[in-house]
């Protein structure tokens, strides 16, 4: 037989003060962004990046409007000239400033890397969260889509879309009243911006389409389908947002993909046009007379280095800190 046991004051003992702490919430509950920018914080790099990248862009929406040049104006006597106090960048071979036409170039290259960017997010993530949603002979065609667009090489693709639309939206330009108001924008220019935008959401729709998958069997999403929630809501309620962190470091290393492509189409003629200037147009206007002339070359060129450069490492960090795997 067993004895019994009573409770008695001496089995009691009071709690030390480090066992009283021990349900102390040690840091406060944050949320998954405030977590993310927590985390992003902490790459220096990234920030360090994120901030030349705010500069560049506030640099070309203030200096065109208080530098006391504009791109376009060619200043009498000023041919070739080096870099001096007067023009930081030196001036080109028709007497035009050099540094505010590489900033006037930066507003036209950023433009088209987030605009490529923004249609890249519309198309792609519309185009994957049906495929993989919906699944089934949908998916299968709809991937044998991307399939075959992916098998032409993305530059020759772009190339033989500028060369097939210059010809008509330069006609459509003018025989529209509609379009012929965004005439000031520029044919080329609006041209770049469809031509990218129809084939950069290839990447993206897989990526998301994979993303899609992964998840649209959890518990929540079966809850939504078994209350008679309808495939769009599903989709863009409770799929995108929990593949948003993939998606934006996705668009992120898509802009400087876009940038470099506007820079090559530039480069051999089929991007904007004179007077308009780009980074790749500059290029291809300096590379002719590098050997006399190389700053002319250099400014344009160590922009685009700079900006390809500073969206990568702010893209590596922002998918360090998006990532949930990577919380410590």
């Amino acid at each position: 037989m067993m004895e019994e046991q009573y409770l008695t004051p001496d089995l009691f003992q009071p709690l030390s003060e480090g066992e009283k702490n021990l349900d102390t919430v040690v840091r406060p509950s944050l949320t998954y962004w405030q977590d993310a920018w927590r985390r992003f914080r902490k790459h220096k790099p990234a920030l360090i990046s994120a901030a030349i990248l705010i500069i560049m862009l506030l640099a070309t929406i203030v200096i065109p409007f208080v530098w006391p040049y504009s791109y376009d104006q060619q200043i009498s006597n000023s041919d070739n000239l080096f870099p001096s106090l007067a023009h930081p960048f030196g001036t080109d071979q028709l007497g035009r400033d050099l540094f505010i036409r590489v900033i006037f170039g930066g507003r036209i290259s950023l433009s088209i890397g987030i605009v490529a960017s923004l249609i890249n997010l519309l198309v792609g993530v519309i185009y994957g969260g049906i495929s993989g949603y919906v699944g089934g002979k949908t998916d299968l065609i709809m991937m044998r889509i991307v399939e075959i667009l992916s098998s032409v090489p993305l530059l020759l693709y772009v190339i033989l879309l500028s060369v097939v639309l210059r010809d008509w939206m330069k006609d459509l330009f003018e025989t529209s009243p509609f379009f012929s108001a965004f005439e000031d924008i520029g044919v080329e220019l609006i041209m770049v911006y469809l031509v990218l935008g129809t084939v950069y959401w290839v990447g993206m729709a897989r990526m998301v389409r994979g993303q899609v998958l992964a998840i649209k069997n959890n518990e929540y999403v079966m809850a939504a389908r078994g209350m008679g929630a309808s495939a769009s809501r599903i989709i863009m309620k409770h799929l995108v947002p929990n593949a948003i962190g993939a998606i934006i470091v996705t668009m992120t290393m898509a802009i400087p993909d876009a940038i470099f492509t506007e820079a090559f189409l530039s480069f051999i003629g089929l991007g904007v046009s004179a007077p308009m200037a780009s980074w790749g147009s500059l290029a291809s206007d300096a590379y002719k007379s590098l050997a006399s002339y190389p700053y002319l070359l250099l400014f344009p060129a160590l922009a685009i280095c700079l900006t390809m450069l500073t969206f990568n490492i702010m893209g590596d960090g922002m998918r360090d800190a998006l990532d949930p795997k990577m919380r410590k």
